[in-house]
């Protein structure tokens, strides 16, 4: 109903109809009110049980404010409510007054029922108020409780003491001082307290017992993913895309993986019909590169287009293409940042465990990467190291793997004593049977190319070993190299940016760095690849050999190693290297290999007569082909195990299972054999495959086995370390012990004492004294893949 007043403005009159449905409309909000408040007052107060961990008190003491505000901003909109409502009030009664003065009649009735809406609606407004009061009150009590229970932790949390874990006091003490020092402590929970500190301890790590209050069945590290067989891959592109991009290292090695793709797959071709009734598990595997990482320097990258060393990242380039042709899934890094979100570090400066259990059966990584995945893994990186595999260009002796033993002895270094299984670390060529030969592939040339290489050659044309002007600095080449030239036109492939390094004579005809294709086309015309003694035991070599090149060295005298040779000082090796390369030397020789004294001209004139009038044909040996490399790397994946038994012990046999001495038999009173009347132990390499030898005084066993044709095989020894066993071999062992070192197991035949190894990751092929023999186990091999016995696969 609408009315005019005497000034011309509308009035809007509110009578009983207008006012009604406002009135339901408040009720409702007022009813709603009520049940949103003790839903939530029941909610909070339900939530006030006995917490599972005590990392939970402190988020429900910061939920207790939240409800005082909650209750706060409900009393606060009833009052502007009931204000409201006033207004609105009076306005209808000026508005009834006139209404009544117009017709003489007044509503008693709508008078009476407003003012009982207003008295029902701050009655509301007051009982809120006063469980607000109340509530308030109940929950400064409610807090205080919580903060005596957190203060009084340490009276409810007590150290266990359980003889099996007899760390954890210690543990406990340490965390009280410095459980600040590193952030991924508060990020799994710890607060302060004692309880959370055992907590810590025994569910992230592993020093103390589980407490009984927790979850007993907690085990973060029991986490596995489904088995399925791996299926050899028929291309490389996505591996490529893996890869990454932007170093020029990484350019490099693409480079070569394109290059190399169809002969890759043809091999994988030729060892899957070779394999497949085998087991061929596959296997989650990251790929850490190391020393291509900002943080190692990355010094190659900067150096590939220079004439840097390449055979690290040829390596590398083989290895990611035969774990990817091999059917296994694959994560590669060159960064820490992608390291650390693959393995699942935690926030922080790395003294916490992983955040989950590790889901790569292996990684691949090098020395460089291996320091990383310890500085950020914390405790983890011991729980894990068994799932390493390291490409170690040099290779690392036992004697310089076991930490403590090295510290006491000498052998510590800035490289080795991480207390691997030596057979964890993967060499480039077959320097030690302690380690495993991991190598790489070289150019494979078809039957048609074979025959035309032989015909070109050209006989007096010589290539030298040497990219970088500083190889050439030798003292006294400037003899040889010209009995060289008197013979051979002389060519070199030395970097360089706008003129001819000095380093380099005038005769030689230099070409400067060449791309990997050029390279070869020069390897397959000359006769000669000749060594100055320097890079040791690159790739090279073994690839002009085979385009057909004879490879002449110089013969070093005495043997090159850490005790007199700058290059080797710091490695954890005490080889010594007899000449440039001794692969090429003792595996392949003559007519591929020739080795002299380059300080007789003499000698080194005849070998250069005798090279130009021979004629050699290519060779390449199995164990560098594509086949070679997937078959070795495939037998090692699917039968290494370090993890089973226990790092750091090896396959062991139990005594009371096995009867050593009548399981090994003596024949032609010189050697030891696994006697065919008992059955073998369940281990790999099998133990029909092995010979045990005495070696003769000052003599390794690598050198002992191989002398007769066999290769030392160190999985052995934990059958073999035994009196009875160097006995049966004519030993006199009028007394004998149990000693800690990399020459045991041995005898000193000058005092008719015995010794026998004390510590599994000391076994070692190359250690070698003048005052023992050593009991040395020896295996058979494949001809041309010397990693494998014969009934290997």
């Amino acid at each position: 109903m609408l009315s005019v007043n005497s000034d011309g403005k509308v009035l809007v009159r509110r009578c009983f109809l207008t006012l009604r449905p406002f009135r339901i409309f408040v009720l409702g909000i007022g009813f709603f009110t009520l049940c949103f408040l003790m839903t939530s007052l029941g909610g909070q107060f339900s939530a006030k049980r006995l917490a599972d961990s005590p990392f939970t008190i402190r988020t429900e003491v910061l939920g207790l404010g939240e409800s005082r505000g909650a209750l706060r901003r409900m009393n606060d909109i009833l009052e502007t409510l009931v204000r409201r409502m006033d207004i609105l009030a009076r306005l209808e009664n000026v508005s009834e007054s006139r209404r009544t003065e117009d017709t003489g009649h007044f509503t008693m009735d709508s008078s009476v029922q407003s003012l009982g809406l207003m008295e029902k609606i701050q009655a509301i407004a007051q009982n809120v108020s006063d469980i607000a009061v109340k509530v308030d009150q109940i929950l400064r009590v409610d807090l205080l409780i919580y903060t005596l229970a957190i203060e009084g932790q340490r009276d409810l949390c007590d150290i266990p003491r359980d003889p099996r874990f007899p760390d954890c006091s210690g543990k406990v003490e340490w965390m009280r001082s410095r459980w600040t020092s590193d952030p991924c402590y508060a990020f799994y929970g710890v607060d302060g307290t004692e309880c959370s500190f055992l907590v810590y301890l025994s569910e992230v790590e592993w020093f103390c017992p589980v407490l009984p209050w927790r979850n007993q069945s907690i085990s973060p590290f029991l986490k596995s993913h489904p088995k399925k067989q791996a299926a050899f891959r028929t291309e490389l592109s996505s591996l490529l895309d893996l890869m990454g991009t932007g170093k020029e290292s990484l350019i490099f090695m693409k480079k070569r993986l394109r290059r190399l793709e169809a002969q890759w797959l043809l091999a994988a071709r030729r060892l899957e019909a070779k394999i497949q009734d085998k087991p061929n598990e596959q296997k989650q595997i990251l790929v850490h590169i190391g020393f291509l990482t900002e943080e190692s320097g990355d010094v190659f990258s900067p150096r590939v287009l220079k004439g840097g060393p390449l055979g690290e990242m040829v390596q590398w380039a083989d290895v990611l293409a035969a774990l990817y042709v091999l059917g296994h899934s694959l994560k590669i890094t060159v960064s820490v940042k992608e390291l650390q979100s693959y393995l699942g570090v935690p926030p922080g400066r790395g003294n916490c465990p992983l955040t989950e259990p590790l889901s790569f059966d292996l990684i691949y990584t090098d020395y460089h990467g291996m320091q990383q995945m310890k500085q950020h893994m914390g405790l983890s990186f011991r729980k894990y190291r068994c799932r390493l595999r390291v490409v170690d260009t040099f290779g690392t002796e036992p004697a310089y793997n076991h930490e403590e033993y090295a510290t006491l002895h000498g052998y510590r270094t800035n490289w080795g004593y991480w207390n691997l299984h030596p057979k964890q670390f993967m060499t480039m060529f077959p320097h030690t049977p302690d380690n495993s030969f991991m190598g790489f592939v070289t150019d494979e040339l078809n039957e048609t190319e074979r025959q035309q290489v032989t015909q070109n050659k050209v006989r007096n044309m010589a290539v030298v070993y040497g990219k970088e002007a500083a190889m050439w600095k030798v003292n006294g080449k400037e003899k040889f190299l010209a009995v060289l030239h008197k013979h051979m036109e002389v060519h070199g492939t030395v970097y360089f940016e706008t003129q001819r390094p000095p380093e380099v004579p005038a005769f030689v005809k230099n070409h400067g760095l060449l791309p990997q294709q050029d390279l070869q086309q020069l390897l397959k015309k000359a006769k000669l690849f000749i060594g100055f003694g320097f890079p040791y035991e690159g790739p090279a070599p073994l690839e002009a050999v085979a385009n057909g090149c004879v490879f002449l060295q110089p013969r070093f005298n005495p043997p090159h190693s850490s005790l007199n040779h700058e290059f080797f000082r710091g490695k954890p090796t005490s080889r010594e290297v007899s000449s440039q390369h001794p692969y090429m030397e003792m595996t392949i020789g003559r007519p591929h290999v020739i080795t002299v004294d380059y300080n007789d001209t003499k000698e080194f004139e005849t070998a250069i007569k005798v090279i130009m009038r021979s004629k050699i044909d290519p060779y390449l040996p199995y164990e560098f082909t594509s086949e070679g490399m997937l078959q070795r790397l495939h037998a090692y994946i699917q039968h290494q195990e370090f993890c089973s038994p226990p790092l750091p012990f090896p396959i062991a046999i139990n005594t009371s299972q096995v009867n050593l001495p009548s399981s090994l038999v003596l024949i032609n009173h010189t050697h030891l054999v696994w006697s065919p009347n008992d059955p073998p132990p369940a281990m790999w390499p099998p133990v029909t495959s092995m010979q045990v030898w005495l070696s003769a005084e000052g003599e390794s066993c690598t050198s002992a086995c191989w002398n007769h044709d066999l290769v030392c095989e160190p999985t052995f020894f934990s059958i073999i370390n035994r009196q009875t066993v160097l006995e049966q071999l004519g030993a006199q062992c009028e007394s004998t012990e149990a000693v800690m070192s990399h020459l045991y197991p041995a005898v000193s035949p000058s005092v008719r004492e015995c010794y026998l190894q004390r510590e599994p990751l000391l076994f070692s092929c190359s250690g070698q004294s003048t005052k023992f023999r050593r009991l040395c186990p020896c295996r058979d091999y494949q001809r041309g893949q010397v990693a494998l016995c014969k009934d290997c696969s």
